[in-house]
């Protein structure tokens, strides 16, 4: 993906008046904004755009082509699978929640929601696009020695060390790419929401606010978790790479 792509957002609303807000409030944060009116014209937008997207932002209920429609196009187009999408929806039915978020939504806001809310959410979504490139940057630029590794136990315990991790273990893997960033997720979530105990709903407040980071940092802190380490283990065979990762946490149902 182009790096022109890091402050434009495709924004998706059959609402004209929906269009005209979320542009105003987006373009004044200094994002670059492309409007479409349904799933379909979204579609061909993405199709044709060469510069590309740091992340789009999805009206569910639309005609022609829903946002769940749009979703699992996206999620299966190799090209834009990894483009974080925000869903925003006038139902706050929590079945509809999981549904978007399960079919691989990056969050979703409910309607109607404040114009700090959307900014933020806006922020961290492009962030997690940024850092995505970077990983896959950073990836292509490495040679393929970490191929030779067969198998390890690492422990981590912070943000950083969860990313070193993620670099060198992608590296050991065929796809490197590919791998990253399920395997970063994974080995963030076992940070956060294992080790740190940092819900989902809590983690929500934190992006809203644009404490996410701090509060992380603050709990490596605390007595209370700072001991705590997470590990993964990398065991390699002529079939398959096989990678199994642990926190201390409580988990979680």
């Amino acid at each position: 993906m182009d790096s022109n792509s890091q402050n434009r957002v495709l924004i998706v609303d059959d609402e004209p008046f929906n269009l005209e807000i979320l542009s105003e409030h987006l373009a004044d944060a200094g994002y670059e904004t492309v409007t479409a009116e349904d799933g379909e014209a979204a579609w061909e937008i993405l199709q044709h755009d060469e510069q590309g997207f740091a992340t789009i932002l999805l009206d569910r209920m639309m005609p022609r082509m829903d946002g769940m429609q749009v979703l699992a196009k996206l999620k299966q187009h190799p090209d834009f699978q990894h483009i974080p999408v925000i869903m925003q929806t006038a139902v706050g039915a929590a079945e509809n929640v999981r549904e978007g978020l399960a079919a691989g939504a990056y969050y979703y806001l409910i309607k109607p929601f404040q114009r700090e809310m959307l900014l933020a959410i806006v922020a961290a979504a492009v962030g997690f696009h940024k850092d995505r490139q970077q990983l896959e940057d950073q990836i292509a630029m490495h040679a393929d020695s970490y191929r030779l590794l067969i198998n390890g136990e690492f422990h981590f315990r912070t943000l950083d060390e969860a990313r070193q991790l993620t670099l060198m273990l992608s590296r050991a893997c065929p796809e490197p790419q590919r791998v990253a960033m399920g395997l970063s997720e994974l080995l963030i979530n076992a940070i956060e929401h294992g080790n740190l105990a940092i819900s989902y709903a809590e983690k929500s407040k934190l992006l809203q606010a644009g404490r996410w980071q701090d509060e992380v940092e603050t709990r490596l802190e605390n007595p209370q978790y700072a001991a705590r380490k997470a590990k993964v283990k990398f065991i390699a065979d002529e079939d398959a790479i096989q990678l199994h990762i642990s926190d201390e946490g409580a988990g979680f149902d």
